[in-house]
């Protein structure tokens, strides 16, 4: 095999942990390892599509790897079958995600699957949504030997989580990000911008947003850390630029900061329906799409945040601050995954919090490591997901 292609920040290895749900040989699981491994390098170009690899193998040769390389394009089984480069009649696809079943903006995989006269499809997991779902059936009708779902849903959600979050609600499924010291604080003082990780964990950041609709940031880090919000390294292509979101309830930003001076993606800014009019209409001047919602205890409605959001098409969201922001997110439940950048510092007693305040009781009970710690150069990133965000 070759070597593995680079994936999302934080995914690891591609086996869950969770037990298979049929019987397979180790040989037949490496394969599906490598289906998984494949269609991460659809991150950053796929979205709101699932990351989806396959590979076909004969006679344990590989005949050819696909993978969805960008949204509207052709998905994974009718890219491999594309290079194939000879006749891949009775050979076995391994396949990431259930092959679909409907005409949508490219014809049925199982069609293309059935017509090459493939042997046998073994697929990870099932698609969750009904118009796309049901493949295996499909195949079993056309023919073909069936080997699927192999693992749960849960590893669907853990592989591809805002696809999945996606068929069951419109709201956008939310992260959150933070880099933190070793004493959990995001600032040495309040109001002071302060680097905490290092040169390889920019380029991570960078990478990570790639594979999101919106990167977010609360009214007070905009106006101290000043960031633009874009992706600009990190070995990240995106299809369209991440929308730049800003939380600030009384529309406090400055019209002449980095995220208004930049015009690469649009700057959604939210904020109070009370807030005052003339603010707004500098900062609407400025290019910002300003959308009121109500006020919470917090500072602004997330629920209505996130509603609002989805209607200009948003379907997933990075959070990276700050501490107070990021709290909100887990505290009222609207976030699925944690990614964690602890980097070798202590800030001691008088730095800033990553997560101020109370949590409600339970309210990690929910929260599991999704993959294996990452080293990011001197670094340290540790993603946890969700079991039950819906």
């Amino acid at each position: 095999m070759s070597a593995p292609p680079q994936g999302p920040p934080g995914h690891g290895s591609p086996r869950p942990p969770e037990p298979p749900l049929i019987p397979l040989s180790e040989e037949d699981l490496a394969w599906l390892d490598r289906s998984i491994l494949v269609g991460r390098r659809g991150w950053g170009r796929v979205h709101p599509n699932p990351m989806v690899g396959c590979v076909l193998v004969r006679g344990g040769r590989v005949l050819a790897e696909g993978w969805h390389r960008e949204f509207g394009g052709r998905h994974a089984e009718a890219e491999a079958l594309e290079h194939a480069g000879h006749d891949p009649a009775g050979a076995t696809a391994y396949v990431s995600l259930e092959p679909c079943r409907h005409q949508g903006k490219t014809p049925a995989c199982t069609d293309a699957l059935v017509r090459a006269e493939v042997a046998r499809v073994v697929y990870a997991v099932a698609d969750p949504h009904p118009e796309a779902g049901g493949g295996g059936a499909a195949l079993r009708a056309g023919g073909l030997a069936v080997d699927g779902p192999v693992w749960p849903e849960e590893a669907g959600r853990r592989e591809n989580p805002a696809f999945f979050h996606g068929a069951r609600t419109a709201r956008p499924f939310v992260a959150v990000k933070l880099a933190l010291s070793l004493d959990g604080m995001i600032a040495e003082a309040p109001g002071r911008r302060t680097r905490l990780t290092g040169a390889d964990a920019d380029a991570m950041t960078h990478r990570l947003r790639a594979g999101f609709a919106g990167v977010m940031v609360g009214g007070r880090t905009a106006r101290v850390d000043d960031p633009c919000l874009t992706v600009r390294g990190g070995g990240a292509s995106p299809r369209v630029p991440s929308a730049r979101i800003v939380l600030d309830p009384d529309g406090e930003l400055d019209p002449g900061c980095s995220l208004l001076r930049e015009r690469d993606g649009r700057v959604d800014l939210f904020v109070a329906a009370d807030a005052d009019e003339a603010r707004l209409e500098r900062l609407e001047r400025a290019g910002a799409h300003v959308h009121p919602v109500p006020r919470s205890r917090q500072g602004l409605d997330l629920g209505s945040v996130l509603d609002v959001a989805a209607e200009t098409g948003i379907h997933s969201l990075l959070c990276e601050g700050g501490g107070r922001l990021a709290t909100s997110f887990l505290a009222d439940r609207l976030a699925g995954r944690l990614y964690l950048l602890f980097a070798p510092r202590v800030l001691g007693p008088g730095g800033v919090p990553g997560f101020p305040g109370l949590f409600p009781p339970g309210i990690w009970e929910g929260w599991r490591p999704a993959f294996q710690p990452e080293l990011v150069g001197r670094d340290v990133l540790i993603v946890y997901g969700r079991a039950d965000y819906h």
